[in-house]
């Protein structure tokens, strides 16, 4: 288990000044990885009391730029995040119910993949999405999804 302590050492390497939002904000994500800014919103008021939607999204930038947290952007999904980072691991995106579980790249190290023509780029990560039914949704009656090039999810 993480600490305050851990938290703020992290922050304090990256090169941001320590502060009680920032702090806050990471533990969330550390203890909740995959959720919207909302969801750490919500958790983080619970921990400090007021906090503003900006205060929030300011350290989210923060962190995601000083690579402390990773920002994914699952097809019709709001950005999630996680402080898994730095170990090109993938994921996978229940079509009914939208939770997110992290998968650990199939070979070796990033980037894991190779492209059949990288076009002259030097390839340093590839983002896998896959996308299925979670045990919980499929052992439901509920009408199977699926995911729509819009970004929405739509019953079939």
């Amino acid at each position: 288990m993480t600490t305050t302590a851990e938290f703020e050492r992290q922050v304090r390497e990256a090169g941001l000044r320590v502060t009680r939002p920032r702090v806050a904000v990471l533990s969330v994500v550390h203890h909740h990885p995959h959720l919207d800014t909302d969801a750490i919103i919500g958790l983080v008021r619970a921990d400090l009391g007021a906090v503003s939607h900006q205060a929030v999204y300011d350290v989210l930038r923060a962190l995601t730029a000083a690579g402390l947290v990773r920002r994914i952007e699952p097809t019709g999904s709001a950005a999630r995040y996680e402080t898994r980072v730095g170990d090109n691991h993938h994921h996978l995106v229940c079509r009914s119910c939208g939770v997110i579980a992290d998968v650990d790249c199939a070979v070796g190290a990033a980037p894991c993949l190779t492209a059949s023509d990288d076009h002259g780029f030097v390839v340093d990560e590839a983002e896998v999405v896959f996308w299925g039914l979670c045990p919980s949704c499929r052992g439901t009656a509920a009408a199977p999804t699926t995911a729509q090039p819009s970004g929405g999810i739509t019953r079939v």
